[in-house]
């Protein structure tokens, strides 16, 4: 905590000042909202292809406590923890990285009472907002389409929170070392391989053992068994485990942020 407190004053985490941040977002988005709506259309597809197409030929999945399920039961909460990953990163990344080294959005906001703290902590919410509304969205979805089976599902949107912040404050963190567009290939390489191999499509199981422990580290394998636990109800003692690694993950992001958000912005 003292090492937080030194790089973000925690007299500013949860202030009112980087609440004026995420109006902005909003006010913004209004005149945009079909940028903001795009992209939750992308996971919808997903679900349809592979959980309706290839789920067809798959047949049911059985889970580690003995339940057999089928594939789009299986696979809908992988993507909703994927949907809740990709708004949170589009808007911690492209959208970030315009307003810091194009826009030069958070120079003019820095000659308000508003300080680095409280833009780190306004646009890792903001992005948690984002990752928030578009797995708000696909839960609907996925509920119409009979694929919620748990009543223990009511905690998916809380679960969204938790991985849209992790996510969002990471990947917010790594933008703020990027220098030009081209680093986003990085980006590309280290998110679509996670989204692939994380347990989204296939269970553990199937994968060789020393690639099981690889899927192991990621966090979007974490926030997938945390979403597949409360969607299907089957708990067990690693999601204590998969829910502190994604709360720690998304601490230490944020700590990066203000503190490069300072340097930055004031050197």
């Amino acid at each position: 905590m003292t090492v937080l407190a030194r790089v973000i004053p925690i007299g500013t985490l949860g202030g009112a000042r980087a609440g004026r941040l995420i109006e902005r977002n909003v006010a913004i988005y209004r005149r945009t909202w079909w940028v903001l709506a795009s992209g939750l259309f992308e996971p919808l597809f997903y679900l349809l292809g592979m959980g309706f197409g290839l789920g067809g030929l798959v047949g049911n999945v059985t889970l580690p406590d003995g339940r057999s399920v089928s594939y789009g039961v299986f696979v809908a909460p992988a993507l909703l923890a994927s949907s809740a990953m990709n708004g949170a990163m589009y808007e911690a990344t492209f959208n970030f990285f315009f307003k810091l080294r194009y826009q030069k959005t958070f120079d003019a906001i820095l000659s308000t009472p508003l300080g680095p703290a409280d833009i780190a902590l306004g646009e890792v919410t903001w992005a948690l907002v984002r990752g928030t509304l578009y797995a708000a969205a696909f839960i609907v979805f996925a509920a119409l389409l009979g694929l919620i089976i748990s009543p223990w599902a009511v905690l998916a949107l809380p679960v969204a929170l938790l991985i849209g912040f992790s996510f969002g404050a990471v990947g917010m963190a790594a933008t703020s070392f990027m220098r030009s567009w081209q680093d986003f290939d990085l980006v590309q390489l280290v998110v679509l391989p996670m989204f692939l191999f994380s347990g989204t499509f296939f269970p553990l199981s199937a994968y060789p053992a020393p690639l099981q422990l690889v899927v192991e580290l990621t966090p979007l394998y974490h926030a997938v068994a945390l979403e597949r636990a409360v969607t299907l109800g089957a708990f067990s003692p690693g999601n204590l485990v998969d829910a502190s690694y994604l709360l720690v993950m998304g601490l230490i992001g944020l700590a990066i942020v203000g503190r490069r958000i300072d340097r930055l912005l004031l050197k």
